[in-house]
């Protein structure tokens, strides 16, 4: 399910990029028949990836926000939850061993 959220992501990230190269090349060509000022040109740019930033943050603090609830009402474990207790019962394995190891030798 995360996959998912992130090949949305990513989707919306191209979108951004091809919307941002078409804005970027509109801009050029008004600048260039002397449509606009350089400087105009470039305050429109800004301004759209200030916008476009602001909204990116948005929209992942709500996929997150989203996520989160359909992991808790699907009793969906994190990757780091299942990583820390992977962890956990890798060193208790150690000293189990390390345990038997004394008990052997003694």
């Amino acid at each position: 399910m995360e996959d998912l959220f992130k090949k949305l992501l990513y989707a919306g990230a191209g979108l951004a990029v091809t919307a941002k190269e078409n804005l970027e090349k509109s801009i050029d060509e008004l600048v260039e028949k002397g449509k606009i000022s350089d400087n105009e040109g470039k305050k429109i740019v800004d301004d759209f990836f200030e916008k476009t930033e602001n909204r990116k943050k948005e929209f992942e603090e709500k996929l997150a926000k989203i996520t989160e609830e359909i992991a808790n009402k699907m009793n969906y474990v994190k990757k780091t939850d299942v990583d820390a207790l992977v962890k956990r019962v890798e060193e208790l394995e150690a000293k189990v061993a390390k345990s038997k190891k004394a008990d052997a030798t003694a």
